[in-house]
């Protein structure tokens, strides 16, 4: 099966959504939410994330997961995820009650599809899509989300291959800095090939298409993980992307994702930072320039 199949399968049962002038969606991925152990790497950004929540419930979005909430290559069940992150939790079921939660599964939650598994693990949350398209009211250029897996047949076709072998043989080795080769997101061969792909597919349908799993935050045109200064000089050099990402909540340097607001996408970071007064505080950044879907040549 081709990624070409894989994601066209995906879509073909993907929920629909509106997307109208005043349409409010952020899209986060990739939190990767644990048991709190070493290998947790949502805890140390968790209050990152809280704020951006409580920031987005406050002003009117609506929030749209892309996958890989929950670490469940690593953990096995959502029990202990639960108890170690409950203000999280908390939190998505505010949004969800609301009427204003909708949730992708990525290749690390893909196990939420099963029926065994949600018969094991009941929730109050929605349940998880394989893909979700936004309906342009306008009908001038829908956006399609899924996660990003799909451009890798090791982590789409064999994901229960790849869960094994992080699970049994790839965890004890990060311990000790061993990155996992089969992991996009610390594989920049794997990264760039999916990212490849992915924009390929999105020129050929002719849509917008924002993704997770590769951990690479890029909105129109590449930007750097540590960085948007050199976004003037990029624009200048490369075409505009129908691929987008929203990056991940668990990068040293903050959180990022995509606020979708007015028919128009930017790039968020949420990180710490010091006040005048020695204070730590959490910040808003928009990186880069806001894209509007007009602004799009194809």
């Amino acid at each position: 099966m081709s990624y070409h199949t894989r994601i066209n399968a995906d879509l073909e049962k993907a929920l629909h959504l509106p997307l109208a002038k005043n349409s409010r969606y952020i899209l986060l991925s990739d939190c990767h939410r644990g048991c709190g152990t070493a290998n947790d790497n949502f805890l140390k950004n968790e209050y990152l994330y809280l704020a951006a929540l409580k920031y987005y419930f406050a002003h009117g979005f609506t929030y749209i997961e892309l996958g890989d909430g929950d670490e469940l290559w690593e953990n096995r069940s959502m029990k202990c995820i639960r108890e170690m992150h409950p203000e999280s939790f908390a939190l998505l079921e505010k949004f969800s009650h609301a009427g204003r939660m909708y949730a992708i599964y990525g290749n690390h939650d893909m196990v939420k599809k099963c029926r065994s598994f949600r018969k094991k693990n009941p929730s109050d949350l929605p349940p998880s899509y394989p893909g979700i398209i936004l309906k342009d009211e306008e009908q001038k250029k829908d956006i399609c989300l899924i996660h990003g897996h799909q451009a890798d047949m090791l982590n789409s076709t064999f994901w229960r291959l790849s869960r094994f072998l992080v699970c049994y043989l790839w965890r004890p080795l990060e311990a000790l800095g061993i990155p996992d080769p089969t992991s996009a997101a610390k594989n920049n061969t794997k990264k760039k090939k999916s990212e490849k792909l992915l924009t390929q597919w999105a020129r050929e349908k002719n849509c917008i298409l924002i993704c997770g799993h590769t951990h690479h935050p890029m909105i129109g045109f590449a930007v750097s993980e540590n960085s948007a200064q050199n976004q003037t000089q990029v624009k200048a050099e490369e075409e505009v992307s129908p691929y987008c990402n929203t990056g991940s909540c668990v990068h040293p340097y903050g959180i990022t994702g995509i606020e979708l607001r007015n028919r128009c996408m930017s790039l968020v970071k949420w990180s710490m930072s010091a006040g005048e007064d020695l204070t730590l505080c959490v910040s808003r950044e928009i990186l880069g320039e806001t894209v509007c879907i007009d602004e799009y040549p194809f």
